[in-house]
């Protein structure tokens, strides 16, 4: 999820940057509707140059990922993705 100013969504836990992953743009779309922090924020797909900007966007903190399978879930519940996980997914 991302804002037009080139912002990134994403939510604090234990000392760590979370961002989220959907499924789809629509579970995405669903989920910023129960999460009123996202409305700002629209969908966006993750390639390899989205990735290095998240990467360079965290790179004082610890920025890791979670896959949200539930969009009307917590989004602290998706299973968690470091960003070495995601890189290689990616290739």
């Amino acid at each position: 999820m991302r804002r037009a100013n080139g912002d990134w969504f994403a939510f604090e836990g234990h000392g760590r940057l979370w961002v989220p992953l959907f499924l789809s743009s629509h579970d995405a779309l669903m989920s910023r509707l129960r999460n009123f922090g996202m409305l700002l924020f629209e969908p966006v797909a993750l390639d390899a140059q989205l990735l290095k900007e998240v990467a360079h966007a965290g790179a004082g903190s610890n920025v890791d990922f979670r896959i949200v399978n539930d969009p009307f879930a917590s989004l602290t519940r998706g299973s968690h993705l470091a960003l070495a996980q995601v890189a290689f997914a990616d290739k």
